[in-house]
């Protein structure tokens, strides 16, 4: 009995002295930011409206760009962006490349295994951009399968497109009119994304004869910031200032301006949720 008490204390003492060093390093992290005076962002520049670069303009800006410079702001750091692929984010937020990522990065629940992620700033759902004249043969998410569907390999989206049987043609750091045009000259059947972005994207390249599907919306998002596991301080920090940010209104600002609509209160439309996917 005596040992089994003493391993029993000597369980706990451990227990202790690992969240102990947790919170050291989670607040070693917030230490280092602070010291440097500047958080570190990666994302993409190529997805508009969350993060692009204006036509003409060498300054990134974007939904999720505005915002985490106003997170920035509010936490008295200065902000550098490094802009990748979406393939290569999560990759450079493990090897310290970045502090964060914001590039309407969707949390799943594989991903919160890996990584901490602050509360959400955007709400939606997703929708498949097809050929205006026939849908690209698809009217049901069964139909998806021989498709091509265009996308980045590590997405959800792409998973959504294989979990149906369709083929996944991925692209790099592509710009939405690569996308576009592939389905309107039939090198790929669909491009599934949100439904924000690609409302918005197609607005932006009225040349192309695509439409978003009319009868199918599902998959209901949310997107938020990514950052290494374990980062609690910094994770707070965040989240008190994006409540800040929404309190304030400043998050339906930023949303208006650049959807046009309040993407940061979740949609009330019926949203078919997809079953039997591990995302």
């Amino acid at each position: 009995m005596k040992n089994k008490g003493f391993l029993l204390a000597v369980l706990i003492g451990l227990i202790f002295v690992l969240v102990a060093c947790g919170e050291d390093a989670s607040s070693e992290q917030w230490d280092e930011i602070q010291e440097a005076g500047e958080i570190v962002v990666g994302t993409s520049g190529t997805l508009y409206p969350a993060s692009f670069y204006p036509e003409g303009s060498e300054e990134l800006t974007g939904y999720d760009v505005e915002i985490i410079r106003e997170i920035a702001n509010r936490l008295d750091l200065d902000i550098s962006f490094e802009a990748m692929g979406v393939d290569t984010m999560l990759s450079s937020l493990k090897n310290g490349r970045v502090d964060l990522i914001i590039n309407d990065m969707e949390v799943t629940d594989e991903r919160k295994e890996q990584f901490s992620f602050s509360d959400p700033y955007k709400y939606s759902y997703t929708t498949m951009i097809v050929r205006e004249e026939d849908h690209s043969g698809i009217e049901t998410l069964e139909d998806l399968e021989g498709k091509k569907a265009g996308g980045g390999a590590t997405t959800v989206f792409s998973q959504i497109a294989e979990h149906y049987g369709a083929e996944v043609v991925t692209y790099g750091n592509a710009t939405n009119d690569t996308y576009l045009r592939d389905v309107d000259n039939g090198r790929t059947d669909t491009v599934i994304n949100d439904y924000y972005l690609q409302s918005l994207a197609l607005k932006a390249f009225t040349e192309f004869d695509i439409v978003l599907h009319p009868d199918i919306k599902f998959h209901p998002t949310e997107q938020a910031i990514v950052m290494p596991k374990g980062s609690e301080t910094l994770t707070t920090k965040i989240n008190e200032t994006l409540a800040e940010m929404r309190e304030d209104g400043t998050l339906t600002e930023l949303s208006e301006q650049f959807f046009g609509a309040d993407a940061s209160q979740k949609p009330e439309e019926d949203i078919e949720e997809i079953e039997g996917l591990d995302l």
